[in-house]
Parts: structure tokens; sequence; C-alpha cells
């Protein structure tokens, strides 16, 4: 039997110095299911996220797409490969570049694989009108919107590439109720269209029960989730 698609941290294991956070943690996310992932602070789970997303390298185990085994970080994964997982962090401030319009914010990952021009402005606007920014937001700069507007630009950029599997750390934590709202809908509509695998790590317990499909926990160290 062929096994469904997934994204897969299999036997992971990170270290910073002398500090093992992640040792032995598999965790995997199949295509079209939520997985919540809840755990103490510190117990590694933005860790964990950031090795699904393929921005850290984990010193032990590995992380493959639909069974492709992916050997490298960042830009040493193929585009065609690394396009296909996008996450969404807590602080969209931490996360935008402030020189940036919301507009080049949203188009920035499209413009770094050489997408045509006309392109990346039709899909920048079908995502700012998506995720509900107005074309008087759009021009404006990081320092310029609150949070919430800016962490829905986040979202826009996170969707650009239409990625298979979404990765959410904390992404509502900082938001208002509205926000949070509008943002879990947008991305529960963009699931059931696509197909899309989500993880969502968060500490709210009602979130939890509400969206995920199944929920594992993170214990810190030495821990394994399956």
């Amino acid at each position: 039997m062929t096994s469904s698609p997934h994204l897969l941290a299999d036997e992971v294991t990170v270290g910073y110095g002398r500090q093992v956070v992640l040792d032995g943690v598999t965790l995997r996310i199949d295509r079209g299911e939520t997985v919540g992932l809840r755990g103490p602070s510190g117990c590694g789970k933005s860790t964990l996220v950031r090795v699904l997303a393929l921005l850290r390298r984990p010193e032990g185990g590995r992380v493959s797409i639909d069974g492709t085994p992916v050997g490298g970080v960042r830009y040493a994964v193929p585009v065609d490969l690394r396009t296909r997982v996008a996450v969404l962090f807590q602080s969209p401030r931490a996360a935008a570049d402030p020189r940036l319009s919301l507009d080049d914010l949203i188009a920035e990952p499209l413009r770094a694989i050489r997408t045509p021009e006309p392109a990346v402005r039709e899909r920048v606007a079908e995502l700012a009108e998506l995720v509900g920014l107005t074309p008087d937001l759009r021009g404006r700069r990081p320092h310029a919107v609150s949070d919430g507007q800016l962490q829905r630009a986040c979202l826009a950029r996170a969707l650009v590439h239409r990625p298979d599997y979404l990765l959410c750390d904390e992404a509502t934590a900082m938001l208002d109720a509205s926000t949070q709202a509008h943002v879990a809908a947008v991305i529960r509509d963009y699931q059931r269209a696509q197909r899309a695998g989500v993880l969502i790590v968060t500490h709210d317990e009602i979130l939890l029960n509400r969206w995920a499909d199944r929920v594992v926990d993170l214990v810190g160290t030495a821990s394994a989730v399956t």
C-alpha cells in the first residue's frame, strides 16, 4: 500500500551547545490533517517547527516530504521542495523586514524565485484580499500598521506558494479576538481548498479542541512524539 502524503520529522535530535533540546522526536503531519502540538515553555516546540520548516538542520534524524528525504535547509533545498512547506510565526514584527511595504513583504518569496512581475502583482492582490488587507494598508511599512494587520500580511506571504503544509507557531497568540478568528478562518478555508496539512502549536486548549484532529504532547528532552 502506498503511504499517504505527509510531512515527517523522524527521530530528530537538536542541541544548542551542550543542551539537547529535542532527542529522538518523531512527528508526522498528513495532508488534510490538523495536528495540535502542546508542551511547556522551553520543551522544544519552536525548534521542532524550524526543523520541519527546513530552517534548522537536526543533528540526528531526518525530515521528509511525501517520502522524499530533505538533505539541506533553506536555499540549499530545491525550490519545488522547500516551497511546499510554509511557517507562520508568533511575532510578525520579528518575521517581517521593516524596510518593506506589506505588498513587498507578501511578494518577497515570489521575487526570490524570479517570478514574472505581472504574476507577482496578481498573486499579491489576490492574497491581500483573502487575508483582509485593504488597499490603503498595502503600501505601508510594518511600523505603520498594527500587529494584527502585519500578521495578516505574514499569513499572505506564507500562502504565496500554495504550500502543502502550513506550520503555525503560536501564530494567533499576540492577536485580538476578532483577528484571531479571521486568521483561523483563512487557514481553515485554505486547508479545505488545498487539502493542506496544518500544524498548530499553541497553549490555547480551546483552540486545540476546536481545530485539531489530534493533539500530541512534547514534554522536553528525551521525549518522543508519535
